[in-house]
């Protein structure tokens, strides 16, 4: 799931928002446009096979190469340039509600990424069918030191936890943000 969030590049993205919730963030209301709820119409639904989880993407996302058992999809523009990067992941370590936020920096720290950058995190978020804890966080990549925003969260349902990570360029931001805040919004545990 890093690997692929770290290919992505810059280019517009087309997908839709409708009725986008507000993308300001405070110390009080950490990320408060968070608003569980349905795709909005024309979306597709990529079911994890473990049956762990459910990604909501906009309909002119892709599905994407992912790690097996995951789930990926992408936008990508007419020259095949990457937009937004959506992916759905079962557990695979000791992540948990409790620790996702400084779990989820460190591993981007591990990986192909360094300098993670908490922007916002919140735990006790109620997803559809489960309990989940995110963070809003960048990156820098070690290939081609790009720099990458995403929302990732760790969502307990009753078959099991899955890690959600929808990403896009840092700053492009504004442009994708809200298309990706709808997908978090969207995704359903089970």
């Amino acid at each position: 799931m890093i690997a692929a969030s770290g290919i992505i590049a810059i280019a517009a993205c087309s997908s839709p928002v409708q009725n986008p919730p507000p993308t300001v963030l405070s110390a009080e209301a950490p990320l408060a446009w968070f608003n569980a709820a349905p795709a909005p119409a024309g979306w597709k639904t990529m079911e994890l096979p473990d049956g762990t989880g459910v990604l909501s993407v906009p309909p002119d996302a892709s599905p994407a190469e992912s790690d097996p058992g995951s789930v990926s999809a992408a936008v990508t523009s007419s020259t095949g340039e990457l937009r937004i990067y959506l992916n759905a992941t079962p557990q695979q370590g000791s992540e948990s509600l409790d620790n996702w936020n400084t779990f989820r920096l460190d591993h981007l720290a591990d990986e192909n990424s360094s300098s993670p950058t908490k922007i916002a995190e919140r735990t006790g978020m109620a997803f559809r069918g489960g309990t989940g804890s995110c963070v809003d966080d960048s990156y820098v990549t070690h290939v081609g030191n790009n720099r990458y925003r995403e929302i990732a969260c760790f969502v307990a349902g009753s078959r099991g936890s899955s890690v959600l990570i929808v990403a896009a360029p840092a700053d492009s931001w504004p442009l994708y943000g809200p298309v990706l805040q709808q997908a978090v919004n969207a995704y359903r545990a089970q």
